[in-house]
């Protein structure tokens, strides 16, 4: 079975406007199934998967396998695996006597991204494809279900959550020993492992380097670099605060989410819903559910939080051009604010403001403020 993917329509535009297109994310989003059913609508279209062997061989001679499939649509599947390819891609779509359409994936390597950027610069179009979405799976599908479960797909479409639990076990253990290997990292995989598990224990909190340095006995410096590392191939959402044009004494750092709550329970050994009803991080798993869904549905927003030295704050605030939206997250079904929210609403000025909660059907609250269920926000056109 598969599932209609959400950037579809960009990927295609992209395809028929810029010489490169690249499609990035996490480990097992679906990338390959994704473009593998999208280059089905390409007659001309020719893919490698640059995992194999024998389709890495096949480039021993770029330039001339480049030259044999001119005008073709050309897709190469975890392209971080050649990062050499770059500059010989560079000179395929500078030179006027080849008319090649270039479809890259790569699973978020600093290397990829470093590489892209100083061979494709105005080349390439970037787009993330993340785990799956709300609006992307069926509506017979329980939020329940997809909140603990999280959105990679073998994890979510799993028949029951011990399969599921067991695939997150097993895609965190080959990430930790095996991807950040091919990455070009070599970090002790019991050491990211604590500090991943540190994290998903902090989740939703200000981000606080001294802290975990001491837990771990690691210097700043260090913790930073691995936070980075977790940050750019997808686990952590790093999510900077608000602070332009506002004579307020701000929070400045930033708060940290494991950007996926079924990764975030399995980190946790959270096995049922029940257990992660009761859990502490029950709250910040919410909110990072619908932090996600948000940013990757409104991607032409900014997105940051918003809290002051004496306790007014936003979730979630969404800027773009001169527009604020602040939105709040609550598990409760009857959901209130506090005098912060008010305050802080007050502070930013903004167009519109919205309480995010596991209700039926949306409603007004009061003073303009609407609660929505994440399902039907998400349908919302923002201007």
């Amino acid at each position: 079975m598969y599932l209609k993917r959400q950037i579809s329509a960009k990927i295609k535009k992209s395809l028929s406007l810029t010489p490169a297109t690249a499609i990035l994310g996490a480990r097992q989003t679906g990338k390959t199934t994704f473009v593998k059913h999208l280059l089905k609508n390409y007659k001309s279209a020719f893919y490698l998967d640059l995992e194999k062997p024998s389709d890495r061989n096949m480039l021993n001679e770029a330039e001339h396998f480049f030259m044999i499939n001119n005008n073709k649509l050309i897709c190469l599947d975890e392209i971080q695996l050649v990062p050499d390819l770059f500059p010989v891609i560079r000179s395929i779509i500078d030179d006027d006597d080849y008319n090649i359409k270039f479809l890259v994936t790569g699973s978020a390597s600093p290397n990829l991204l470093r590489q892209s950027s100083e061979s494709l610069a105005g080349r390439i179009a970037y787009f993330e494809l993340s785990p799956f979405l709300l609006q992307e799976i069926s509506e017979k599908e329980k939020l329940e279900n997809y909140w603990l479960k999280g959105g990679f797909p073998l994890s979510l479409l799993s028949t029951d959550n011990e399969l599921s639990n067991d695939w997150r076990q097993n895609f965190i253990l080959t990430f930790l020993e095996r991807d950040l290997q091919n990455f070009g990292f070599n970090i002790p995989p019991e050491t990211l492992h604590r500090l991943w598990k540190m994290i998903a224990h902090l989740n939703g909190q200000i981000l606080n380097y001294s802290q975990l340095s001491n837990s771990l006995g690691y210097s700043d410096t260090t913790i930073r670099k691995y936070i980075d590392i977790l940050s750019n191939t997808y686990m952590l959402r790093i999510l900077q605060p608000y602070h332009f044009n506002i004579k307020k004494r701000l929070i400045k750092s930033p708060k940290i989410y494991i950007r996926d709550t079924g990764i975030l329970n399995t980190l946790l050994n959270i096995n049922d819903f029940n257990e992660l009803f009761t859990h502490p991080v029950y709250g910040s798993s919410w909110e990072i559910l619908c932090i996600e869904n948000i940013i990757n549905t409104f991607k032409n927003w900014e997105p940051f939080y918003y809290r002051t030295s004496n306790g007014n704050e936003i979730d979630l605030v969404l800027i773009r051009a001169n527009k604020k939206i602040a939105i709040e997250f609550k598990t409760s079904t009857s959901p209130t604010v506090s005098k912060g929210f008010w305050n802080a609403l007050d502070d930013l000025k903004t167009d519109m403001a919205f309480i995010i909660a596991p209700v039926k059907m949306a409603y007004p609250y009061k003073n303009n403020v609407w609660i929505y269920p994440i399902n039907e926000f998400l349908k919302l056109k923002l201007l």
